[in-house]
């Protein structure tokens, strides 16, 4: 059962969720810009809103941007805390090596997934519990190569 959460917002276009059931709502561009090779550039969505107290949302990309045209958001997800109230804008990257992307007026850029957060005591400890994966980081669990050889 999907829990529904009552937002106020300010929007020049309201995100809408593409299909019943979908994580993320989708934000358009409230201005049209070019998008170099290699570049970045913070769009303006025209909007803002008021989470609740105990939610965060979060901006993430748009899996067909990336896919189709190298467009990613480079500091994702996002965070919109639940105290602020400006302009929600994303800073899109365009990771093409040679053509540039054009966003026009109404372009969807990204997605925002609204997340109930919980707030942490952080308790100073002298050593943390033993646990099955330990101090294993990076790469710690192998990765596939191509030929389908685990390393």
């Amino acid at each position: 059962m999907t829990e529904s959460v009552d937002v106020p917002i300010i929007a020049s276009s309201v995100p809408v969720y593409a299909h019943p059931g979908d994580a993320g709502a989708d934000l358009t561009a409230a201005e049209a810009v070019r998008i170099e090779p290699g570049q970045r550039v913070t769009v303006g969505t025209g909007v803002r809103v008021a989470l609740p107290e105990g939610f965060a949302g979060f901006v993430v990309p748009r899996s067909g941007l990336a896919a189709r045209h190298g467009i990613t958001i480079v500091n994702a997800p996002g965070t919109v805390d639940a105290g602020y109230r400006g302009e929600i804008k994303v800073t899109l990257l365009n990771t093409d090596l040679s053509e540039p992307y054009d966003v026009a007026v109404g372009d969807r850029i990204a997605q925002l997934v609204l997340v109930p957060i919980a707030q942490a005591t952080f308790l100073p400890a002298t050593a943390l519990p033993e646990s099955a994966r330990g101090e294993g980081g990076f790469g710690s669990t192998g990765y596939s190569h191509q030929s389908g050889v685990t390393a």
